[in-house]
């Protein structure tokens, strides 16, 4: 027992590691894509569409990855996954011009989708009391995206912006050596050599997981649009140099990271619908005080006029973030416990479907935020975005699973999926 229980802590904690340095990588341009704009003299929607490219192909390759897993184990299939992004990562310091960013970001992107690998990987190694934690330890690598807030400044302040893909790259690659040298595969965990693309493709026809794929576009594709989003939000929003204004966004890419764990601990024990629920509301209410601009206003009073300035300043701005950060770090942890109780054999192939629609998502929101921007002028737009999908999960949700449960406890009927699980 304790040699096994000792293989699950460092199956975990690579894994962990191993996420976490993919989604340094993938989240590379929220700080590198400032300098390079100003470099290039781009406009709002080309950075977004900048910053949004490597989200592209790491969502597309979650469902193959995810298929991958099912079929021949984690271990390999994440272990092979790093070491193709090394080269493109470390090409990006020899990149000059707009297109060349792009194209290399399409493979850098790669690295998004060991999501999907790792999820299956490390969910089979436990028993269902513990999935949720597990999964929402391996989860918190999303604050790799915090870790890029904090080393890609620095680099760039101690060199230039070429010098943050070399070490990117570099670490990559050590992480890869030291994740195939640490983990090992169970073969019984993988899908049975007999089941077809076919078959592990019906899970598209379950109402529910295009449901999780709703719920998982906002609290992930949502957390990653705005941890690409937001070092340039403050930059040109508040006016902060680019170390302050990525410190500040890491308020909010952080705890959306690290507190994964807690949401996973939180879904074994109420469920993944009461988490879910709560934190839609908290999404909600947050994103309607995010979503209103600084405004002046003028009133005639008996005196004469007086204006009134009205909006949030960076440090209530930055509490919102904050808040906005931790409930959706509860909610990725809930959305994929749902998961593990629906398709606790299926896991790879619906985890890559779920994971693509959050990843796609991600892509498709820094491009409208930065589309909104050109087009009103209003840089609060993406909160009004975001503040509108949020408002379509939660009437869905309620249609289709509220109005029939408690708003607390684990009394939820286990529902029968289409595979028969």
């Amino acid at each position: 027992m304790a040699g096994h229980k000792m293989q699950q802590g460092l199956i975990l904690g690579m894994s962990t590691l191993a996420f976490t340095v993919c989604f340094m990588v993938w989240m590379m341009f929220a700080v590198l894509g400032v300098p390079i704009k100003e470099l290039l003299q781009l406009n709002e929607t080309q950075f977004g569409l900048l910053a949004a490219t490597p989200v592209l192909t790491g969502s597309l390759i979650r469902l193959p990855l995810g298929m991958l897993t099912d079929r021949f184990g984690g271990r390999v299939v994440f272990f092979v996954l790093m070491l193709v992004c090394v080269l493109p990562i470390y090409l990006i310091a020899e990149a000059t011009a707009y297109w060349h960013f792009l194209v290399l970001g399409l493979f850098v992107g790669l690295a998004g989708g060991s999501f999907s690998v790792g999820i299956a990987y490390v969910a089979k190694w436990f028993d269902k009391d513990n999935q949720g934690f597990a999964m929402g330890i391996f989860g918190a690598g999303n604050a790799g995206s915090a870790l890029t807030k904090f080393l890609a400044p620095a680099l760039i302040a101690a060199g230039s912006w070429q010098l943050v893909p070399k070490v990117f790259s570099a670490t990559m690659f050590i992480t890869a050596l030291l994740f195939w040298f640490f983990t090992r595969e169970n073969k019984a965990h993988r899908v049975a050599g007999g089941v077809t693309l076919r078959e592990q493709m019906q899970a598209l026809k379950d109402p529910a997981v295009w449901r999780y794929c709703q719920y998982y576009s906002i609290v992930f594709g949502g957390y990653v649009a705005l941890a690409l989003w937001m070092t340039k939000y403050y930059v040109e929003e508040y006016g902060f140099n680019l170390q302050t204004a990525a410190l500040l966004a890491a308020c909010f890419s952080l705890p959306g990271g690290v507190l994964r764990a807690v949401g996973g601990w939180m879904s074994d024990r109420w469920g993944a619908q009461s988490v879910t629920w709560w934190v839609m509301w908290v999404s909600w209410v947050c994103l309607f005080l995010l979503s209103y601009p600084q405004t002046d206003f003028t009133i005639q009073t008996v005196n004469g006029p007086k204006t009134f300035s009205l909006g949030l300043n960076a440090w209530v701005f930055t509490a919102l973030m904050f808040i906005v950060g931790i409930a959706w770090a509860f909610g990725k942890a809930s959305v994929f416990k749902y998961i593990s109780d629906d398709y606790p054999h299926n896991m790879g192939v619906v985890s890559g479907i779920v994971g693509l629609a959050g990843g796609i998502g991600g892509f498709i929101l820094p491009i409208m935020f930065g589309a909104l921007v050109d087009l009103t002028g209003v840089r609060t737009s993406a909160f009004m975005l975001l503040y509108g999908v949020v408002w379509i999960s939660l009437i869905w949700m309620y249609r289709s699973e509220i109005r029939q449960t408690p708003l607390m406890g684990n009394s939820v009927p286990a529902r029968v999926s289409v595979q028969g699980e």
